[in-house]
């Protein structure tokens, strides 16, 4: 399913284990920090492709049933296409460290696996993202019918913990030709071909219920919600992948409309183990039906127990300030919406909703500067300008709530800078700044992103902090993110050094019409600038990117 901010492209769909239901619940709000990648083939058995990724899955499931919480594949898949780095083939040990950094991770696993006739070798080294110090290679081999139990083998070697450790009884391991459908249909290029897998799987083991997820996955991405959750409700209720299928389901249901049910599956979940995202959940299904009762409860209360569950979330407290928007509670939206861009400060939406907070209360000044922000961030926001008044309150449109894609904590920002005093704020600001600058200078990179982050939080409209962020990001290699802050900076402060930064972003990623907009401002701004002409001249002659 499409992530609504790069942010939060690593926490989508956890993996639950035969674990009492309070268990379950703690394991699926801890943050990922294993990030296992697909195993690379050391021959060229075709074989070798598939089993690659599907060992990856394997162990990576494993470490998380044994505590050790691992990013998933539709987590890792997202994170690379945000950090805009190719998935699907090998990369350097220095770049797979790099993205382990900015995720977030604490241990990063590669390693290779081979075929040669029916016997199978896996060897895979565990590396501490921080010191970038590898531990001994862990190796297992045996039949490759025994992929399951090699699989679980080098879990257990990666988790830290005896081997044949186990939670309890999960689910029957399918046969290895369901398991090479089923992968097959992950790695498939298109939707179609994805499910024509993924349903061969199910139909040779019904009972296969990380099919029948993967199926909903699918099926969610492309709107086909009726289907999704027919996917998810054929997950076994004996499954450890249970609660996971009927959280799933339950969004199905509100994409579907049917909020009664689906107000009834998350209550269910909600009185068996509380959640954030499962008020939050309650929370949007109550804002879209309209009808509130005493026993059902006000969008504001679930989406207030969601971000008392989770304090440092942008998502839930947008909700939070959205809510209160549509309940006319002016100074409560501002004060939550405020929140949300000190966190994320490229959040369109929360800027959009905010402005209209802003010129409600009588600040039209500030909330014509947020609306222009918004505009900044995304041309969609000049459209909802133009819709009619009846659509929305205040020119605000109905139906922005977020709903949460699985039991999962969002990224969190430092919980220090949250007690920070408003009388403090700037100069704490500073200094952060002035440490990521020292620490840029130093080609510490992901240290000197968190310093500027910390610093966007306490100033967030700051044009020097975003315009050094901007640097920072592209120096990385994270384009998009960088593209944002230089936006966030030029809007704050004209900057011929934004500018042109910002031009070489977009002729990075081959958006040269928009590369040139920048440049021939920046020349405006600056005729004499040498770089700025020259930058102009080779975007001129670089063909312009086709669809």
């Amino acid at each position: 399913m499409a992530l609504r901010h790069r942010w939060r492209a690593l926490l989508l769909l956890a993996v639950f284990t035969a674990l009492p239901a309070t268990a379950r619940a703690q394991a699926a709000a801890a943050v990922p920090t294993v990030l296992v990648m697909p195993l690379q083939p050391t021959d060229d058995d075709p074989r070798a492709l598939w089993m690659g990724e599907g060992i990856a899955l394997l162990v990576g499931d494993g470490v998380t049933a044994l505590g050790r919480p691992a990013i998933t594949r539709t987590d890792r898949v997202a994170a690379f296409d945000a950090l805009e780095l190719p998935d699907d083939r090998e990369l350097s040990r220095a770049t797979l460290l790099r993205a382990a950094q900015v995720i977030g991770v604490r241990d990063l696993v590669t390693g290779t696996v081979r075929v040669d006739g029916d016997t199978l070798t896996v060897s895979v080294r565990v590396v501490q993202v921080e010191a970038g110090r590898g531990q001994p290679e862990i190796r297992e081999q045996g039949p490759l019918r025994d992929v399951f139990a090699i699989a679980s083998r080098v879990a257990a070697a990666v988790a830290g913990v005896p081997p044949g450790s186990s939670p309890g009884p999960g689910d029957a391991t399918p046969s290895l030709e369901v398991f090479e459908a089923f992968v097959k249909g992950l790695v498939a290029e298109t939707p179609s071909t994805q499910l024509k897998f993924l349903e061969q799987a199910v139909k040779a083991a019904p009972q296969y219920a990380r099919a029948h997820l993967a199926i909903w996955e699918v099926c969610t991405q492309e709107e086909q919600h009726a289907r999704a959750l027919a996917a998810a409700q054929a997950v076994p209720a004996s499954s450890r992948f249970s609660r996971r299928a009927r959280f799933a389901a339950g969004l199905s249901l509100i994409h579907l409309q049917r909020w009664d049910d689906a107000f009834s599956a998350y209550k269910a979940l909600l009185d068996e183990s509380p959640s954030a995202a499962v008020y939050n959940n309650l929370g949007v299904i109550q804002a879209r039906r309209g009808s509130v009762t005493a026993q059902t409860g006000k969008p504001a209360w679930y989406f207030t127990r969601a971000s008392e569950a989770v304090p440092d979330s942008p998502d839930y407290f947008f909700n939070l300030g959205y809510a209160y928007w549509l309940d006319k509670d002016t100074p409560a939206a501002i004060y939550w919406l405020r929140e949300v861009v000190r966190r994320r400060p490229a959040d369109g939406e929360a800027h959009f909703v905010l402005a209209a907070a802003l010129q409600a209360a009588g600040n039209a000044v500030e909330g014509m500067r947020e609306r222009d922000l918004a505009r900044q961030l995304s041309s969609r926001f000049d459209e909802w300008d133009t819709r009619p008044r009846d659509e929305g309150i205040g020119g605000v449109p109905r139906g922005l709530e977020r709903a949460s894609d699985a039991e999962t904590s969002p990224v969190r920002v430092d919980s220090a800078l949250v007690s920070a005093t408003q009388q403090d704020h700037l100069q704490l600001a500073r200094f952060h700044f002035d440490r990521g600058q020292r620490l840029a200078e130093q080609l510490q990179d992901r240290e000197a992103t968190s310093e500027f982050r910390k610093s966007l939080y306490l100033s967030p409209y700051d044009a020097q902090t975003h315009l050094a962020l901007g640097r920072v990001l592209v120096r990385a290699g994270r384009l998009r993110d960088a593209i944002e802050s230089l936006k966030i900076s030029l809007w704050s402060a004209e900057s011929l050094d934004a500018r042109l930064l910002l031009a070489e972003a977009y002729l990075a990623t081959g958006e040269t019409a928009d590369a040139r907009v920048h440049a021939e401002r920046a020349v405006q701004i600056a005729p004499e600038s040498i770089e700025g002409k020259a930058l102009l001249e080779r975007i001129r002659a670089t063909p312009a990117r086709t669809p």
